[in-house]
């Protein structure tokens, strides 16, 4: 796209052309906005028609200083940390700086946001929760960081209720959002890298999806968290607190005890038997069914409907979906991460020593965008594709072990055999899968296939 282009009247600019950067163009340009796009990296060829397809100005490869400086409001992808040059010279021009989540919050309308953050166990719980509304017959959309943009989600399709996986980079930037149900699920020290190494300013980060919320509003929280716990003496909170715990009886929220769950946010009580719950095997997910279950109370969805829903719920296929596991070691399929914000999130998510299988068809990455979350997780990279140079280039003095190889077969051999028991095994590509399998679903299915195998 011409990135000489002279808006006539004010225009906003969007920092990065990711899902979440096309989706807020898409959103703003249907408000009446002139849009810029810039991106320092190539643009996927499925966003970059979807730019085109509207008539939004773009450039890619570099950011153009002046014009970006211009505009009179920035949205940034939340993978672009403040210290980048550009953004410091935003900031101190005072343009305002905002996320994807904020800007969809403004054009919501009167629909209502059930809002998933925390360090571990995003996607399963916004998934959950979705599952049950869902189940329950209520018009919501899944929206975040799971995959869909949450702009776009408004602009394309609005409903009257969105279940949204919450970021704290998104929640940096946010001015107004305020979710009607607020959960954090946890908090442990990670990316303190974008938080000067502070966790206190990681907590804050994470305690920003309470800032906006009224006494009409619900905050869902582990009580069992020490690190939340113990902010919640310092701050004032003004939504109904609903606490959920395995280690104490709460009279309003969720508890474990008996292995029976109790869930109890309105006047119908939930009782569910841990044991029925079919994917969601462990301690961690028997949390994260409590705060979905307490947040489907609020949205006072009938216990027999939340019980059906708990019971069928599956993973997402190729969306951090559990395959298996061999003599100790988990196999995670999270084929659709298509790019390096995916792999991101995936490794957000990890707990244990992973094993990444990365490659692909390079959509001109910057592997650097998560080199401190390799270094920090990853014990080993198994490149797959027909051109793993760049991957090589990128992480072969960050990771111990690297091997580079052309089958899923082969990915999967080669990850086991540098595996120990209690590692992880994940494929989160980062790339297109063209090169070796027809789509990201086939890439899926080999993996699947090839973990069987062993």
């Amino acid at each position: 796209m011409n990135n000489e282009t002279q808006y006539t009247k004010p225009f906003m600019c969007i920092l990065g052309a990711g899902e979440s950067g096309v989706g807020a163009a898409l959103l703003w340009k249907q408000h009446g906005y002139d849009v810029f796009v810039s991106d320092a990296g190539k643009i996927a060829d499925s966003y970059k028609k979807e730019l085109q397809d509207n008539g939004i100005d773009f450039e890619e490869g570099h950011h153009s200083e002046d014009k970006i400086l211009s505009a009179i409001e920035v949205m940034k992808s939340p993978g672009i940390p403040n210290k980048v040059d550009i953004i410091q010279k935003i900031r101190a021009k005072n343009i305002p700086v905002i996320s994807e989540i904020e800007l969809a919050y403004r054009y919501k309308g009167g629909s209502k946001i059930v809002a998933i953050t925390g360090t571990n166990g995003k996607s399963t719980t916004t998934s959950l929760i979705y599952h049950i509304c869902k189940t329950a017959g209520l018009d919501c959309a899944l929206v975040g960081n799971i995959g869909y943009s949450f702009a776009k989600q408004i602009a394309e399709d609005p409903k009257s209720l969105y279940v949204a996986e919450i970021s704290s980079f998104q929640l940096d930037d946010i001015k107004t959002f305020r979710p009607d149900i607020a959960i954090l699920l946890n908090i442990t020290e990670d990316h303190l890298d974008r938080y000067n190494y502070d966790i206190e300013n990681y907590i804050n980060s994470k305690f920003k999806i309470t800032e906006n919320q009224t006494a009409s509003d619900f905050f869902i929280y582990n009580l069992d968290d020490e690190l939340i716990t113990e902010y919640l003496r310092k701050i004032t909170i003004y939504s109904t607190l609903l606490p959920f715990s395995m280690k104490q009886e709460v009279s309003k929220g969720a508890y474990i005890k008996d292995n029976q769950m109790m869930i109890k946010a309105q006047e119908e009580r939930v009782e569910m038997n841990i044991y029925d719950f079919v994917a969601l095997k462990g301690k961690h997910n028997q949390y994260n069914t409590m705060a979905a279950g307490i947040a489907a109370s609020v949205l006072e969805i009938r216990k027999e409907k939340i019980r059906e829903a708990v019971q069928t719920f599956e993973s997402l296929e190729h969306r951090m979906e559990f395959v298996a596991t061999i003599r100790g070691v988990d196999f995670i399929n999270d084929s659709k991460g298509t790019n390096l914000n995916s792999v991101w999130f995936a490794l957000e998510s990890m707990t244990k020593p992973t094993i990444l299988i990365l490659g692909g068809i390079d959509k001109g990455n910057d592997y650097s965008m998560i080199e401190e979350l390799v270094r920090e997780k990853v014990k080993a990279i198994v490149c797959l594709g027909l051109d793993n140079e760049k991957i090589v280039k990128a992480f072969k003095d960050v990771v111990p072990n690297m091997v580079e190889t052309r089958s899923m077969t082969d990915a999967v051999n080669a990850a086991y055999n540098l595996s120990e028991k209690d590692d992880v095994v994940l494929l989160s590509p980062g790339c297109s899968s063209f090169d070796l399998f027809k789509n990201y679903m086939d890439r899926g299915d080999q993996f699947k296939a090839a973990v069987k195998e062993l």
